[in-house]
């Protein structure tokens, strides 16, 4: 019995890899940097692999089940983790595995019937909506944001979600997975709502909408696999975020092009309502009849249109744009 390890796995390991995954219902994903193999007689016994700071796709062989070989796997994927500096460790497992990953020291967050999100902190993701919590003695809103970058539609939605309630939060976004950086598009959400005094903007870190919270590696109904990760992230929002910080509304744009925040905002409408939270459609805002939208103004840029995103984008943002994307239009 030895131990190998990929950065990541390539060829004849990759696919041996793969087809071990697939027959304990699993699925590889692309984003894995990182895994470990326990082989014996060239066979894999156990395997785990490392997504930034997510562990993921750990299986052991059926019949070798019992023989502490997860806890080998585990032990490699600290130990890598703590040579790439990832502290904050993430874990999603079937939620009958809550007993075995809580003794490697993962904590429980959220979990549906298909899927359970785990940490290496205890009560991280409370503990985090509590140091946002604010005493109001009004209605208190939240929403949620991408803002890639921030345009004059995200500020008619924040200014018309602000003026339905006493106090709005507003989560942009932490991921970097956007054109814009995360440091950025944070920043420029607060210049650009630095008027609104009602309105807290915070970083959603990696508990709302991020690859943290939307796992379908391990959901073999791939038809469903979206669904179910919308209903991990609203879990965490509902009983968390909105519980710890006294949310009862959250405010969301009417979406008429990307089925995928589409179909998430209709999960938001079935789902948050039983649990005592209002969800309230904003129409989008438009110029000339055409909806704005972010993907517009990063069309623009791509086409070398720098001046033209000043009709979709506040002046901060404008500013921005001309600052890190008239160099590209020159060149």
């Amino acid at each position: 019995m030895h131990i190998e390890t990929g950065a990541p796995f390539k060829g004849r390991k990759l696919e041996q890899l793969k087809a071990f995954l697939g027959r304990a219902g699993l699925e590889y994903e692309e984003g894995v940097h990182f895994s470990v193999c326990l082989y014996e007689h060239g066979e894999i016994l156990a395997t785990g692999s490392l997504d930034g700071n997510v562990f993921k796709c750990i299986a052991v062989r059926e019949d070798r089940q019992g023989e502490d070989l997860t806890a080998k796997i585990l032990t490699e994927l600290r130990k890598e983790a703590i040579r790439r500096e990832q502290v904050h460790l993430f874990l999603f497992t079937k939620p009958g595995n809550i007993r075995m990953f809580a003794d490697f020291g993962f904590y429980p967050i959220a979990s549906t019937p298909e899927a359970l999100l785990m940490e290496n902190r205890k009560n991280g993701a409370r503990d985090y909506a509590r140091s946002l919590a604010e005493d109001c003695d009004g209605v208190i809103g939240a929403a949620v944001v991408n803002c890639n970058p921030f345009t004059l539609g995200h500020r008619y939605l924040i200014e018309t979600a602000s003026a339905r309630c006493d106090l709005l939060h507003l989560f942009v976004l932490t991921e970097d997975r956007s054109r814009f950086p995360s440091a950025d598009r944070l920043q420029l959400v607060q210049a650009g709502t630095s008027d609104i005094p009602n309105v807290r903007v915070h970083e959603t870190g990696p508990y709302m909408i991020s690859s943290v919270t939307f796992p379908t590696y391990f959901i073999k109904d791939k038809t469903h696999a979206q669904d179910i990760a919308c209903r991990l992230d609203l879990e965490i929002f509902a009983r968390i975020f909105a519980r710890e910080m006294g949310i009862t509304v959250r405010f969301v744009g009417t979406e008429p092009n990307c089925q995928v925040t589409s179909a998430y905002n209709r999960q938001m409408l079935a789902y948050l309502p039983p649990l005592g939270i209002r969800v309230e459609e904003i129409q989008r805002k438009e110029i000339g009849g055409v909806p704005i939208s972010a993907s517009r103004v990063r069309a623009l840029i791509d086409q070398g249109e720098i001046e033209k995103t000043a009709e979709w984008v506040p002046p901060t943002t404008y500013q921005y744009i001309r600052t890190h994307f008239a160099k590209e239009k020159k060149e």
